[in-house]
């Protein structure tokens, strides 16, 4: 029988899921960018474009990681190998290649399709989904910020004429170029338009719901990073716990320094750290 842990509620500091949808020439890398380095020092760039983001190397400090493949799973790598290499925020510019770019999910499933010599891609599926699943997963789970560009297309839908009675498109708007239903993942979305307006369209920050903001810039991101760091400081991640496992055998710690981390920070092990701490132990180990 499953037994069940139920607890209170506890609001803790967490990191930034954002996605931010546009047209081309809207400015979705610029304010990637911007929005990055007011969040934090140590900036990584996932570039599926070419290497559009390195032009703007004069004005912001970032590294960058450039993509060949736009595999779903290439881009969970990616995020992960960024994420352990410790970098403060990540830009993944663009989300829209993983779906619609060479080896992108699209892709992934007429190649599958075609092997199984089927019209018929609903057995593709079956395969190409757990990939986009996994790099949701690196999204959400990522221990960094995390920013996210895509690209729009104009979404449209058929109506009837009341006059004619024939059936005609009616604009509705724009989508992001990704799998439907993405943008439930994220904590924050918005829209920038060719005039450089970003409007927020999903938020759970209250403050900045339905906000309009021209050229976004260091004022925005203390509103975001404000909310973030409310609240509770995370616990240690798997991550990170490994890595003090990985020094303590590397480095032969003697048990007298372990019992001495335990009394300083008064825990049971390491997995009781919170996630500032794990880090004050790592680079303690790391010096030594």
């Amino acid at each position: 029988m499953t037994t069940f842990n139920i607890k209170r509620a506890v609001k803790r500091r967490s990191k930034l899921r954002l996605l931010l949808i546009g047209p081309s020439n809207s400015g979705k890398t610029y304010t990637a960018l911007t929005l990055a380095t007011g969040l934090g020092k140590k900036v990584c760039v996932i570039d599926s474009e070419h290497g559009s983001a390195s032009k703007y190397a004069d004005k912001f400090a970032f590294d960058v990681l450039e993509l060949e493949s736009f595999s779903p799973d290439d881009y969970a790598s990616a995020i992960k190998a960024a994420e352990s290499a410790g970098y403060d925020v990540i830009v993944v510019d663009s989300l829209s290649h993983a779906w619609a770019g060479k080896d992108g999910a699209l892709e992934q499933v007429d190649k599958i399709a075609a092997k199984l010599k089927s019209a018929n891609t609903f057995g593709a599926w079956r395969e190409v989904t757990p990939m986009q699943n996994r790099m949701v997963d690196a999204i959400v789970g990522c221990r960094s910020h995390i920013i996210c560009t895509c690209r729009s297309k104009m979404e449209y839908v058929l109506e009837k004429d009341e006059r004619t009675g024939k059936m005609i498109p009616r604009k509705l708007g724009m989508a992001p170029v990704q799998r439907d239903g993405l943008e439930y993942e994220f904590d924050f979305v918005g829209d920038i338009d060719h005039a450089h307006t970003l409007t927020v369209t999903k938020t759970r920050i209250p403050q900045l719901d339905g906000m309009q903001v021209n050229c976004p810039g260091r004022d925005f991101v203390v509103l975001i990073d404000e909310w973030m760091s409310q609240g509770e400081e995370p616990p240690i991640s798997q991550r990170q716990l490994d890595r003090i496992k990985e020094l303590i055998r590397h480095k032969g710690v003697d048990e007298a320094w372990q019992i001495s981390v335990k009394d300083r920070y008064k825990i049971g092990s390491a997995a009781d750290l919170n996630e500032s701490q794990a880090e004050s132990v790592i680079a303690e180990l790391e010096a030594r």
